[in-house]
């Protein structure tokens, strides 16, 4: 394995020079700042992580603070996040928000007490402790929501979009009545996937009305209720844009109690590909999200912004992808 001094040989410089030029100082001069990067890489060597935060006091951690611990798409970017740190010798603490803020907060003090080296979390509502991140100089970056009155790394997915171009299936399906169960008020991503499910009705010059739509818990319990209240109305829905995965469990359940089969009677799309959604029968079209990529992204950002924290921040907006199967099909 490479070592500094090797890359300094190769380089001809000092290894103090190389340790300034790879972690961004300003006083190094750019033609050996790329020298030493050349080096570095034909060398492949890697700087020692937790041995740069141990001089600085700050423990070889990186706190990941996530909405909710049993949703296959905050476990996939979890895996993302590992997997990058890892590489360079961080450990990840997984921390689970349950959507609470006050749990938030409570994680966020427990990272600073522990000197962790960063955070990467997917922040509660409308508010965030992360002022007390900005206020000690730790790094972090927003994952899956936008940090409100910070100025910050942030990696979203466009689920504006995304919804709309779902809705937009279902009604080229020949589904009249689309309807929309989406998370809590307040919270940007069921906001956003409500507003692409707007989006496409006015496109296609549906009316939109309320009674076609349910705001409730990101959870399959709230989805339930809101589906089995929405099936039971008079002029009950013929599609529905499902706002998670585990929000489907709970819509698939409400449907079969009443006897309503996906696809044939109700058109079904949910967001995120979670492991059981194409063995289902029918399978489950799904608006599949990079979470995995969402979390490697992260990561990379959060070490980069522990390097420099003088960095500008950045928002990456990667895509989602619609998966048509069998319960957004008519049979």
């Amino acid at each position: 394995m490479a070592t500094i001094s090797d890359v300094a040989a190769l380089a001809g410089v000092s290894t103090a020079t190389v340790s300034r030029a790879l972690n961004g100082k300003a006083t190094v001069d750019r033609e050996l700042v790329a020298r030493v990067q050349q080096a570095a890489d034909e060398l492949g060597y890697r700087p020692n992580g937790p041995a740069r935060n141990l001089r600085r006091q700050e423990a070889a951690v990186v706190a990941l603070i996530i909405s909710d611990v049993e949703n296959p798409f905050f476990t996939a970017i979890a895996r993302g996040v590992e997997d990058v740190a890892h590489e360079v010798g961080y450990s990840v603490v997984l921390c689970n928000s349950d959507e609470n803020a006050e749990k938030e907060s409570r994680y966020i003090d427990v990272a600073i007490q522990e000197r962790v080296a960063g955070v990467i979390l997917s922040p509660t509502g409308t508010t965030s402790s992360v002022d007390k991140l900005a206020a000690r100089g730790t790094a972090f970056v927003a994952v899956d929501r936008p940090l409100p009155q910070q100025d910050s790394d942030v990696v979203l997915v466009d689920t504006r979009l995304a919804a709309r171009q779902a809705t937009d299936h279902l009604i080229a399906q020949g589904y009249d009545r689309v309807g929309c169960i989406t998370g809590p008020a307040g919270v940007r991503t069921a906001d956003d996937r409500l507003a692409g499910y707007r989006d496409a009705l006015k496109s296609a010059k549906r009316p939109s009305s309320t009674k076609l739509v349910r705001r409730t818990e990101y959870k399959a319990a709230g989805a339930h209720k809101a589906a089995a209240e929405l099936m039971s109305q008079p002029d009950p829905p013929d599609a529905l844009l499902v706002a998670n995965s585990a929000m489907a469990v709970g819509v698939l359940q409400a449907l079969r109690e009443q006897g309503v089969r996906p696809g044939r009677d109700v058109g079904i799309v949910a967001f995120d590909d979670a492991p059981w959604a194409e063995p289902v029968d029918p399978p489950l079209s799904v608006v599949a999200q990079p979470a995995y990529e969402i979390g490697t992204v992260a990561a990379r950002l959060l070490l980069a912004r522990i390097a420099d924290s003088t960095r500008t921040a950045t928002t990456t907006t990667l895509g989602a992808r619609l998966i048509e199967r069998g319960s957004s099909h008519r049979t």
